[in-house]
């Protein structure tokens, strides 16, 4: 994992959105550079797997073991 990645660590999703939304801007900004493209595009991408598997996480999380071992969705 990079250093980029664990700062990512914990942080709530909609906290990454808004830095995905950032580096947008700056990868619109056509005073980035092509070098700075490429580190931008790779730190989102990485935003990008974080969010993913927080969302896994949340969906595994959201399921409920049956009595027979089987799981189903999560219903009150």
């Amino acid at each position: 994992m990079t250093e980029a990645a664990d700062k990512t660590q914990e942080r709530p999703v909609a906290e990454v959105f808004e830095e995905l939304d950032a580096l947008a801007a700056k990868l619109e900004d056509r005073e980035t550079s092509l070098e700075d493209s490429f580190l931008l595009y790779r730190r989102g991408m990485e935003l990008l797997k974080y969010c993913s598997d927080r969302l896994d996480t949340v969906e595994k999380k959201m399921l409920q073991l049956n009595e027979d071992g089987t799981y189903s969705e999560f219903s009150k």
